[in-house]
């Protein structure tokens, strides 16, 4: 699964070749031409079902065989949507929602980065990279049975905050982490002396 961005004919055509499938959204400019069409359920929100053949001088040599063409209306945005793939057996439908399931994985990613606060990978390997992605969605589902058990107002990340930056701090949890304003050095006790003596 591939936005538009990542179109490039000769990898997809290498895809083809080692027989493994994909679903990519279409350029608006892909020269082509229709060679067949197959009957759509339109009550579905599919538009059409096509075999086409790339026209263009580069894309026809980088991508030569024929090419699957699925236009899909979504009605929860208003928006048309043409795929491309390379699977001519799977029903028009079913590519319109694999695609649709690719923004799942987008907006579970886009969590992990907005919740998580995964800035960089301390590994390459696949095994450091869900090392590291288990360990930030264990912590952050064991900061929100805290907020849940101690029936806090404060939001998940300021819970993240507050407890990345007291970590050394022989504090109460349920101390720290409440509502109540710090005292001032003014209006209590305060074991910092004074640099300057006014």
């Amino acid at each position: 699964m591939m936005d538009k961005g990542y179109i490039d004919f000769e990898r997809l055509h290498a895809f083809t070749r080692q027989m493994a499938f994909f679903v990519t959204r279409a350029k608006s400019n892909v020269d082509c031409t229709r060679r067949e069409s197959r009957e759509v359920d339109k009550s579905t929100g599919l538009r059409s079902d096509q075999t086409i053949v790339l026209q263009g001088r580069r894309t026809s040599h980088f991508y030569p065989t024929p090419l699957r063409r699925v236009a899909y209306y979504d009605a929860e945005h208003h928006r048309r949507l043409v795929f491309l793939t390379n699977n001519f057996d799977l029903p028009a439908l079913t590519i319109a929602r694999l695609y649709r399931c690719r923004w799942q994985v987008e907006l579970f990613f886009k969590w992990i980065k907005q919740n998580l606060r995964i800035k960089v990978f301390y590994g390459n390997s696949v095994n450091a990279v869900k090392t590291q992605v288990w360990i930030a969605v264990s912590v952050y589902v064991l900061v929100a049975l805290l907020k849940k058990e101690l029936n806090l107002d404060r939001s998940l990340t300021e819970i993240l905050q507050i407890l990345s930056v007291t970590p050394f701090e022989r504090t109460p949890i349920f101390q720290a982490l409440s509502t109540f304003p710090t005292p001032n050095c003014e209006t209590s006790f305060c074991n910092q002396l004074a640099l300057f003596e006014l």
